[in-house]
């Protein structure tokens, strides 16, 4: 960092300093356990010298925060894949059932945004799409920040609501369902995709949404095709339609260069995961609302009775047993081998 050519390439340099700040975070968080363990041992000499009561429920104290640090810091150590660090990409999208899975939809966008405020993320919106009568038909977002795809990656797949509904006038209960896609977004210097413009075709359209900065009355908002693999982006978060361009090329690149690791390393499971209909049977998780509260992950068994604290954005216990359940998928396979 301190040679002159260093900012020549701004997107270079900011990279290396990104994974040079997450680097010193792993060092630092490993140092303060050490010293917490050290602090910790003094006590208990002294403990073992002279009983002292208010000393002795320090040190249970200090064993308890020690406990909950180092379980973060072993989770932090489980984000160890290729791209775990990287800004995630989410897409959600409602099952069939029209008004009540958009309404579902919606209440996922609003968890995802809790938990990613509580986490400390940037959230954009790059894309979104209202329901005819309520939620959403589609919503496209940018979390950005350390990990985020690591942790993220964990909420990939179909999510299944049950709930007296709001929009039946007999008060029945109904079954939503909504799919949560997430992908890494590469930066630009990992990601070598060249874009046949040929290849593509671009459109224009008015930015939609509840107002501020999702709507306005030009044609700023912009969707690209890429007809030889059918993906479809779109982004309408920025007020210029060239920014908007910059943002919805950066996502196509992101999913084209996902979609070449695939091919080539043919890890499609772990990357993004296996592909399934919005539908019965396909669900990753349960969210129960009648006749008892409860949401259940039925990939690890997880389960909370706080419905409303898990809607809230109180996901990290999904997310941890999920990523501790790779860790012992990961073990269970080298050990086999």
């Amino acid at each position: 960092m301190t040679d002159p050519s260093f900012w020549d390439d701004q997107d270079k340099a900011q990279d290396v300093i990104d994974k040079n700040n997450a680097l010193k975070a792993i060092v630092n968080a490993f140092r303060n356990l050490e010293a917490s363990i050290e602090d910790m041992d003094t006590t208990r000499a002294l403990l073992l010298e002279e009983e002292d009561q208010s000393m002795k429920q320090d040190l249970e104290q200090s064993v308890h925060d020690f406990k909950d640090e180092l379980d973060q810091f072993e989770l932090q150590m489980l984000l160890d894949g290729p791209y775990d660090a990287n800004n995630a990409i989410i897409e959600l999208h409602p099952g069939a059932g029209g008004t009540e899975s958009q309404d579902w939809t919606n209440m996922l966008l609003r968890m995802y945004q809790r938990y990613c405020e509580q986490q400390g993320f940037k959230i954009e919106v790059a894309d979104y799409l209202p329901g005819d009568e309520a939620g959403v038909k589609s919503v496209t977002l940018i979390i950005k920040g350390h990990n985020a795809y690591g942790y993220l990656k964990a909420e990939k797949g179909v999510h299944r609501l049950v709930r007296i509904s709001p929009f039946d006038s007999s008060g029945r209960r109904h079954t939503s369902f909504a799919s949560c896609d997430v992908i890494p977004q590469f930066n630009n210097t990992e990601i070598e995709i060249e874009v046949n413009p040929d290849d593509i075709t671009v459109d224009t359209f008015r930015a939609s949404g509840a107002g501020g900065q999702h709507i306005n009355k030009t044609e700023s908002a912009i969707r690209i095709t890429h007809h030889p693999t059918g993906i479809v982006v779109n982004n309408q978060n920025e007020r210029s339609q060239i920014k908007n361009r910059e943002a919805a090329m950066k996502t196509l690149k992101s999913k084209l260069y996902q979609l070449k690791i695939e091919e080539q390393e043919q890890e499609m499971a772990e990357i993004r995961g296996e592909q399934k209909d919005i539908g019965w049977g396909s669900q990753i998780r349960s969210y129960v609302f009648h006749p008892y509260a409860m949401v259940k992950d039925h990939r690890t068994n997880e389960e909370s009775g706080k419905v409303d604290a898990v809607m809230d954005g109180d996901i990290g216990p999904f997310i941890e047993a999920y990523l501790r359940s790779q860790m012992d998928h990961k073990a269970n396979k080298i050990i086999k081998e």
